[in-house]
């Protein structure tokens, strides 16, 4: 079905937790070599691209995103030789790789950071971003950290505080520094040379501060409740008009490399997401939207986000959708698991690249964290603020065995209670199950190129019902969709080509479709 389109346009990105998809040393936690065991299960499952949280050396504060070599492998998850021989098996299976690059910020043990604190005259001292004390001593100004507290730390040594717009033990780079950039910028060639095909930027929005580090404005909609960050509205600390010259420098040196792809963390609503596209499309190929995590789940408030996304993207932009990821509740949880099959349907139908996150495509729920396993510093930080990532961030579950197929030894987190319904052995064997819905949906995906190229028009929008067209030259496909739990009837005429209860392949509609509570439908009209 392909045509000669990009491969990040018509594929599908599948999100890898590398220390929770699979166990290949008994650790109890995710490796490289775990992730190469399993790629006939990704290939069965049809993806396109494999998108792998942090790997690389770190104290594991953030579990990764404290990055304290950029250029290596954390011993945890393997060596560079297992990096090298997970890429050669992915492209002989026709998948791509993906890395997670984290430039806006290291850990506190990098060597960068080592050298710019040892002095206010170290030549990496302005690698960073070091202000004086303001006023009596206090710090430079009120940017708060998004894990709680100020963004400042006072270093006693040198007498200046640094910034970090996450964990203390995670200073922000200072972007506006050219040794920085082109510092980071051979970081990726080393990568690009070693084959991976592209990089999800993390916290792309932040990469750029305020020249004047001016302080935040108040939120006036903030409400006592909600977490500590959301008193202020980050006007300065992010999403600053510059970061866009810095987003195309990044595409640059990815342009140097053949078919590759610059992905974008970005949680900004879509009418700001958009500009990250760049000036004439040289920005992010995709700055990933996450707008469906948070939009209400009835028919008229998706309608709407789709038709202003689609409103708002600059021409000839490439749309994407995401519904979950390792820093947000699992959709089974979200939506409860009917619901969560007619998601499956929404964002493999809707136009643009979807992501899927590990677990999602077998219903993994989110697992409750006994206080006492809590690994996330976030959830430390911001105690009772239900911001904890851990519960969907658990084992990948394979089997029924004991620890689900994922180690032979207690993970590294717990496992849900479920393990002997929610697993891939068990699913495989039913034509009903969300991962044979999954696994049809791919399938259809890739054998309708309205599915998979073609634009998008709402046909109708009413109470629980959305029903939207495809279409790709002269092929067209209608999808239905019922959001709430009572049956709606509508009129069409066609075959159905897939229910999200998996009964009506082939049924004949002429006239009067009856869509059961919690069906979506895909219709060859």
């Amino acid at each position: 079905m392909r045509e000669n389109v990009p491969w990040w346009k018509s594929g599908i990105l599948y999100q890898i937790y590398p220390r929770s998809f699979q166990d290949s040393d008994g650790d109890g936690v995710g490796d490289l070599r775990g992730v190469i065991e399993r790629q006939p299960y990704l290939r069965e499952l049809g993806v396109d691209a494999l998108w792998l949280s942090p790997i690389f050396p770190s104290p594991m504060e953030d579990f990764g995103y404290d990055i304290s070599d950029y250029t290596g492998i954390d011993p945890l998850f393997g060596t560079l030789a297992d990096f090298d021989a997970l890429v050669a098996a992915a492209h002989d299976f026709g998948l791509k790789i993906v890395l997670d690059l984290v430039p806006n910020h290291t850990s506190d043990q990098h060597p960068w950071f080592i050298e710019s604190r040892g002095s206010r005259d170290s030549s990496k001292r302005d690698w960073y971003i070091w202000r004086d004390p303001k006023g009596e001593g206090g710090p430079p100004n009120n940017w708060l950290s998004e894990f709680g507290g100020s963004t400042w730390e006072f270093d006693a040594h040198t007498g200046q505080y640094y910034y970090h717009a996450f964990l203390r033990s995670q200073p922000d780079l200072n972007w506006r520094n050219p040794e920085v950039r082109g510092a980071m910028h051979d970081v990726m060639r080393f990568w690009l040379r070693r084959g991976v095909d592209g990089f999800r930027v993390d916290v792309m929005w932040h990469l750029i501060k305020d020249d004047m580090l001016r302080d935040n404005p108040p939120n006036p909609d903030f409400v006592p409740g909600q977490q500590p960050y959301e008193q202020l509205i980050p006007l300065y600390s992010t999403d600053r008009p510059e970061v866009h010259d810095v987003v195309a420098e990044l595409r640059q040196v990815i342009d140097e490399f053949d078919d590759r792809v610059l992905i974008g963390e970005i949680y900004l609503p879509p009418a700001k997401l958009v500009a990250y596209y760049g000036r004439n499309l040289a920005g992010a190929h995709l700055p990933f939207n996450f707008a469906l995590i948070s939009t209400p789940w009835n028919a008229r408030a998706i309608a709407k986000l789709v038709d202003d996304y689609e409103a708002a993207l600059p021409a000839g932009a490439w749309p994407n959708w995401v519904l979950g990821n390792h820093d947000r509740q699992r959709i089974a949880s979200r939506l409860g698991t009917d619901q969560a099959r007619v998601a499956a349907m929404l964002l493999l139908t809707l136009r643009g690249t979807p992501t899927l996150y590990y677990g999602d495509e077998i219903g993994m729920p989110q697992v409750a964290i006994a206080p006492d396993r809590v690994r996330d510093p976030w959830e430390k930080n911001v105690p009772g603020m239900g911001v904890g990532r851990d519960g969907c961030r658990t084992p990948m579950q394979w089997d029924e065995t004991a620890y689900a197929g994922f180690s032979v030894r207690e993970p590294w987190l717990p496992l849900s209670k479920d393990i002997a319904l929610v697993n891939v052995a068990t699913e495989r064997q039913n034509t009903a199950s969300m991962l044979s819905l999954y696994r049809a949906l791919v399938t259809l995906r890739r054998a309708r190129p309205e599915l998979a190229l073609g634009g998008y028009r709402l046909v109708s929008v009413a109470d629980d019902l959305l029903v939207y067209a495809r279409e790709h030259q002269d092929q067209r496909s209608l999808v239905a969709l019922n959001l709430g739990m009572a049956t709606i009837s509508l009129e069409v005429r066609g075959h159905v080509l897939l229910s999200t209860f998996m009964d009506r392949q082939a049924e004949v509609i002429d006239g009067l479709l009856s869509l059961r509570g919690a069906e979506g439908i895909v219709i060859e009209p």
